[in-house]
């Protein structure tokens, strides 16, 4: 490991923000969205002339791409097979399939190619793209959360309100009743607002999105047909909530529709035992390679998992860590990337965002140096003296199975320990008083 010249003299802080991607928030809607053909110069807008481009595909190059509704970035994933395609031939990629019988005399077969993530290069493609498309949406969220800028009026009443979004929001559900779900729940609020406030000012229901007279008869149907809610099939809404970009291909109502207790339908009826969707909140925590941070432990690690293929459970298993032996390896990882040193190669980046996108192309985040030159004393001591990651480590060394949940104590056999009480003279000579 390279040594360096920037030492560490005392504990740091984390901050709970994402710094790192300043500058990187962007909307759906933002940037061009033109896009060329795979096989020709003709150009089309993804957004506009999806249908056309895929069509243009299938008729005039007889090719054809797999479930492309549930790629996440459409104009980057072009932008990669059309590198791909200029390097090898195409069937390399792709599945020939024959439309016609070839036993069939009268018409001839027509060939087309299918591209979809059968092949393990476009599975990681289409996975690759999820990944950086939550990242995104990840810290846009982040953003909005710390952002003191916010300045709107309230989409029913006069009242403006600046500063932190939440407040809004409670406000219209409790003082209007209208609720478009929890803050923590949405991104891109800012849109999602002027969405609603464009529908109301041209006097439409934001529920069942009939337009009315005036807005008198607007407000009075509202409040009558308890449509004081967003149109949940209106596909358009999809995109402020965070729920729909964790899984490729499912939206909110798929995963909302999966069980939630996996442990069998005796549990529903038992109220003292149903605790499954119980949360231990705590102080937040923040990741070891972004500033990504939760109060909730599982979720903390849901994110390291997810986003940069790190399993701290995985990594104790796997080197047999104890508890003492976790603290010093996370807060060792801790130092080596505040110094910009990846753990894995020892090689000296500037940039943070470089060193972890190093460590993810390399395959160094879960790669660690011997043993000797972590499990040192000096990393008893907190690189960040408010790590809360170290306070949600499982202490569990010392339990054991078998024993109805207790603790076993095995005491601990003492060495003989030299005394002059062997001597029998001496030993009698006390019991006898006689010894000053």
């Amino acid at each position: 490991m390279q040594s360096s010249d920037k030492p560490i003299l005392e504990s740091l802080n984390l901050f709970y923000h994402d710094s790192e991607v300043s500058g990187e928030w962007e909307s759906p809607q933002q940037g061009s969205d033109d896009v060329q053909c795979l096989f020709c110069p003709e150009r089309f807008s993804i957004t506009s002339q999806k249908d056309e481009l895929l069509k243009h595909f299938a008729v005039f190059h007889k090719f054809v791409i797999g479930d492309v509704n549930l790629i996440t970035d459409l104009k980057k994933y072009l932008t990669y097979w059309r590198q791909r395609f200029s390097e090898e031939d195409l069937k390399t990629f792709c599945s020939v399939i024959s439309t016609n019988n070839k036993n069939d005399v009268k018409e001839s077969s027509e060939q087309y190619y299918l591209l979809c993530d059968v092949l393990a290069e476009d599975k990681t493609l289409r996975e690759f793209l999820q990944k950086k498309k939550l990242e995104r949406v990840l810290a846009q969220q982040q953003k909005e959360r710390e952002d003191k800028g916010f300045c709107h009026t309230c989409l029913f009443c006069k009242e403006q309100f600046t500063g932190n979004r939440t407040d809004m929001f409670d406000h219209m559900t409790h003082d209007h009743g209208f609720s478009v779900g929890l803050p923590d729940n949405l991104v891109y609020t800012d849109e999602l607002l002027d969405d609603l406030q464009e529908k109301l000012d041209n006097l439409q229901c934001l529920y069942c999105e009939r337009t009315f007279k005036d807005k008198t008869v607007l407000k009075e149907h509202m409040r009558k047909k308890q449509h004081k809610k967003i149109n949940p099939k209106n596909r358009k809404y999809d995109r402020f909530y965070i729920i729909n970009y964790l899984e490729m291909g499912k939206s909110w109502e798929v995963i909302q529709a999966e069980p939630d207790d996996e442990m069998g339908e005796e549990n529903e009826t038992d109220d003292d035992e149903s605790w499954g969707d119980w949360e231990e909140v705590g102080s937040q925590a923040v990741c070891l390679f972004c500033e990504f941070s939760s109060c909730v432990a599982d979720k903390l690690s849901a994110h390291m998992q997810e986003l940069h293929d790190f399993d701290l459970k995985e990594v104790k298993l796997r080197l047999n860590l104890n508890f003492y032996q976790q603290i010093k390896l996370i807060n060792f990882m801790r130092r080596q990337i505040y110094l910009g040193i990846c753990f894995g190669c020892g090689e000296k980046f500037t940039d943070k965002r470089e060193l972890v996108e190093h460590m993810h192309s390399q395959q160094h985040i879960d790669r660690f140096p011997d043993t000797a030159v972590w499990d040192q004393p000096q990393y008893f001591f907190p690189t960040y003296e408010n790590d809360n990651l170290l306070c949600q480590l499982e202490d569990d060394d010392d339990i054991t199975e078998g024993l109805e949940g207790k603790t076993q104590v095995i005491a601990e056999e003492l060495p003989p320990i030299p005394t002059i009480l062997t001597q029998e003279s001496i030993r009698r000579d006390i019991l006898a008083g006689d010894v000053t």
